[in-house]
């Protein structure tokens, strides 16, 4: 084999069923766990069932010829991906999400494996239709959406980078205290924590602060250049203001976070919370439009979906 074949790196994470025996030892006792609390673990069997038989599938597509590697969604702050890999993630759209921090402009296939539980947003294509987008996908010009992707940068250097958006506040979701900064307003709060959304992350967290408070704001499209900011329960008090609780930061925006926590004060992206970067009393953030961007293959035969 070449060592200058192409590479498949194929992405994915445990399932329920997975997580469950391992918690639990053996099926058996799992299986009591959840039918002495009136549960099954039938329909999650049946769901590991569908991810392995799409996960088969999925291999058994990629040519004899080509390099592989076969990584779990734990593994990926290990894993070094080479600039030509094409990626494939089999799993939920979360997983897509997973990986898109560890990427640098590589190509990504989400594979959908159970279409009647997930979503499918971010995983649009099928197991079957593998063999027919994975030449097109590595030599061709295959119809790629680039998604934009969300960054923080510390003032001692450290970044983080998500694909649907930041959580900026404690620990325990309580009460954070900080100043916040865009342009030349700035307001010391007290609120629940900071989300800060691209246009992929609109259609999830943003969007259900975005429907509760029924304003005016266009969330942006997942292609767009630009973020959208929401302060969660910001507090009306003596030394807290509420008048800077939500806006987009386009293309060149930046929002500035400076901490007031004693401590526990975090900020983690895309619901991943134990990676993370500590944002403890007199540290300052600056969160805008990352450089990197997610590309996605688009399903062009799944009416636009993936978009």
């Amino acid at each position: 084999m070449s060592r200058h074949s192409p590479r498949v790196v194929v992405i994915t994470r445990d399932t329920d069923y997975e997580m469950l025996i391992a918690h639990h030892a053996t099926r058996g006792q799992a299986e009591f766990f959840l039918s002495s609390r009136r549960q099954s673990i039938a329909e999650l069997e049946r769901r590991h069932q569908r991810v392995m038989q799409a996960l088969q599938r999925v291999t058994s597509q990629i040519p004899a010829d080509w390099r592989r590697n076969r990584v779990r969604r734990e593994e990926l702050d290990r894993f070094l991906f080479e600039p030509q890999d094409l990626v494939i993630a089999v799993g939920q759209d979360g997983l897509v999400a997973n990986v898109a921090k560890y990427l640098q402009g590589q190509r990504v296939i989400g594979v959908n494996p159970d279409q009647t539980f997930n979503e499918g947003i971010l995983v649009p294509f099928a197991a079957d239709q593998i063999s027919d987008i994975l030449e097109d996908a590595m030599f061709g010009e295959p119809a790629v959406q680039q998604r934009t992707m969300v960054k923080a940068c510390l003032d001692n250097g450290q970044t983080l980078v998500a694909l649907n958006e930041l959580f900026i506040g404690h620990r325990s979701h309580q009460s954070a205290r900080y100043v916040i900064r865009r342009e030349d307003r700035s307001e010391h709060q007290s609120s629940s924590g900071i989300i800060v959304a691209s246009g992929t992350g609109s259609s999830g967290w943003a969007r259900s602060i975005h429907r509760e408070r029924a304003d005016q704001l266009k969330l942006p499209q997942p292609e767009n250049r630009t973020l959208a900011f929401y302060v969660r329960e910001a507090f009306p008090g003596n030394a807290s203001g509420t008048s800077l609780t939500a806006g987009l930061l386009h293309k060149d925006a930046q929002l500035q976070v400076l901490s007031e926590m004693n401590s526990n004060g975090i900020i983690f992206g895309d619901g991943i919370e134990n990676d993370f970067l500590q944002f403890n009393w007199g540290t300052r953030v600056t969160i805008g439009v990352a450089e990197q961007c997610l590309n996605l293959l688009r399903n062009e035969k799944a009416g636009g979906r993936s978009t």
